[in-house]
Parts: C-alpha cells; structure tokens; sequence
C-alpha cells in the first residue's frame, strides 16, 4: 500500500505555530510523514524540532535542506539531533537545490551537484555511525573526529531529491530514498527504471530504496479556483525557479515547457501562464474538487514501485484552502 506523505507549506505562513499546526493536523488525518521544505524563509531545523516535540507518532522529515548551505558534518549532526528529539521519527531529505537559491540567497558557487550530494550522503553516513570520520573526496576532506554525543541507535534514512536521470541513478546508488517532483505517473514509472539502474551499479535491491513523489495538490469546493491556484505554482517553478523545472517537462514531452520559461523570464507572466494548459494540470497535478483531486492523486497511487505520495500545495494557497485541502485528501478521509 502506499503511504501519503504531506509537504507542509512554507510560503507566507504566519508563525511557526500554524506550521506545527499543520503537521499536527497530518498527524490526526493519517499521513504518514509530514516534510517540511527550507527555501528563503524560516530555517528548517527550527521548525522540524518543534514539530518533533509537539507531535507523537508522525514521522518528521527535510525536504530538502540543502548540501551547500551546511557542511555534511554538520547535516550529520543535525540529523543525529532530530532523531533524538523526535525519538526515532526523523528523515533527513537531501539535495543540491539549484543556482538561484543557492547562488543568490546563499552566496555560494553552485558546482557538480551529483557529486556533492553522494560526497554529502557519504560524509552523513559516517557521522551519523559514531565512528572516527575520515574522508578524502574531491569536495571534502575530512579526519580527526567523531560525533561527540551518542549515535542514535537507528540512524535516520537519508534521502535525496534529483530530476534528471543521472541524479535518479545517483539517489538508486547511494541514498536510502529518492524524492520526485514535476512528475506525471508515466514520467515517475521513467524515473524508477533510473532508480533500477543505480541500484544495480552499487550492487543493491532497488527495493530498499523508499520512491516519493511529490504531487501538487488543491482541493476545493470551487475548482476554478484551485486550477487558477495551481496554473500560477506550475507558471511560477517552470519559469522562475531555474532550468530543472522546465528540464523536467521537456523530458516528459511538453516542448511549451520552454516557452513557459521564456515567457516569465521576459516579464511576459501572464502569457507564461496562459501556456500551462488544461493538459498539463491534468497530467501534473490534482487540482479542481476533493473529488477530483483524489481520482487524481490515485492515478499516482497505482504506479508499481511508488512507496509514497508527498501532497503539496500552490504557493498562493491561503490558509484555510490549504486546510480544505489537507482533509479532502487526508489517507482516514
């Protein structure tokens, strides 16, 4: 069966306490993990551990904290944190995230992301054992010590974001899990057979590595309204947040991906908007009544190898529609 994760939202949320709310809500409705994504706002290790301390059985996770920002020593260490104060809830979700972010909000030089995030996992996988650290890579060099605290006595998996197919291969390779995005159900079933791949070049079982696909998700009681929403958060990742998004379409076949991006990055929103179509929220996202959205979000579920659907939100969702629809497609709904 397969699990229905949440991905809390972070655009414009009042205070910390309406997040942990929220994740306290996907705990009542049945979620199996509540994710909580760090972009330009409050920082995600904040917020995880109050939701670790004000939540009982939910796991908690981080998707994504980025590689760049934090060194992997210190992503270990957080890691071994979380697992402690969520006692044995937490899932570290890593990722490289991409130039914009990274570049411009965090002023460091974005360079090889496939091997900075296999070195990052590596490096969090020796902390996270309580051993002496000692790493040569080419990103890292690290030796001369160890986590000063107790290990926890089940590491956290760590899992890891990727869109192309090398960075799908790489998570199948070396990562506990792998997180999708921008995906429709045939464009994650392409995504697997990377996974396949990666797990056979690190001689492992593609099935110890949990597949998540995030899915973006408005369920209301107007559905215009929730297609209007969700058409603005398709314009505003494929045309504003970098070339991935776009790559992404591509790959699946929707050549207006290009347009869409040049459109916005012209200033041209509108036309950018008016490109995302009707097909393309059908085939991306479950947008429209709570019926519709959960037809929509079983289509994903029917995808042999899928262990998990993320729900995420439009980024202009207001509070309440984001509440709406948190219960319309809650898993005991």
């Amino acid at each position: 069966m397969t699990d229905r994760d949440v991905h809390l939202p972070v655009a414009a949320q009042p205070t910390i306490d309406s997040i942990v709310d929220y994740a306290q809500t996907a705990e009542d409705g049945g979620y199996d993990c509540a994710w909580l994504p760090e972009t330009w706002g409050r920082d995600g290790v904040t917020v995880l551990t109050a939701m670790a301390e004000r939540t009982e059985s939910i796991d908690i996770g981080s998707s994504i904290l980025n590689t760049y920002s934090r060194s992997p020593a210190l992503l270990g260490q957080t890691a071994a944190t979380l697992q402690e104060v969520s006692e044995g809830r937490f899932r570290l979700g890593l990722g490289p995230s991409g130039p914009v972010v990274v570049e411009n909000w965090h002023g460091v030089e974005y360079g090889n992301p496939l091997r900075r995030t296999r070195e990052t996992v590596e490096i969090v996988r020796q902390v996270l054992s309580g051993e002496p650290v000692d790493y040569d890579g080419d990103d890292f060099d690290l030796s001369g010590f160890r986590l000063r605290c107790e290990p926890p006595e089940t590491p956290p998996p760590i899992e890891v974001t990727g869109m192309g197919p090398k960075a799908v291969e790489l998570a199948g390779r070396f990562a506990d899990g792998w997180h999708g995005i921008m995906l429709t159900p045939e464009g994650t079933e392409d995504r697997l057979e990377d996974i396949e791949r990666g797990a056979e070049l690190g001689d492992r079982d593609p099935d110890d590595v949990q597949i998540t696909t995030g899915v973006t998700c408005c369920a209301l009681d107007d559905p215009e309204e929730a297609r209007r929403l969700t058409r603005q958060h398709i314009g505003f990742y494929v045309g504003g947040m970098g070339t991935f998004y776009r790559d992404a379409l591509e790959r699946q076949g929707y050549d207006e991906a290009t347009e869409i991006y040049d459109s916005w990055q012209d200033g041209d929103r509108e036309h950018a908007l008016e490109l995302v179509e009707e097909n393309i929220l059908d085939d991306l996202c479950a947008a429209g009544d709570p019926e519709t959205a959960r037809e929509k979000l079983e289509r994903y579920e029917a995808v042999d190898g899928l262990d998990a659907l993320a729900v995420s939100f439009p980024r202009g969702a207001s509070e309440e529609q984001v509440r709406q629809t948190m219960e319309a497609v809650a898993p005991d709904a």
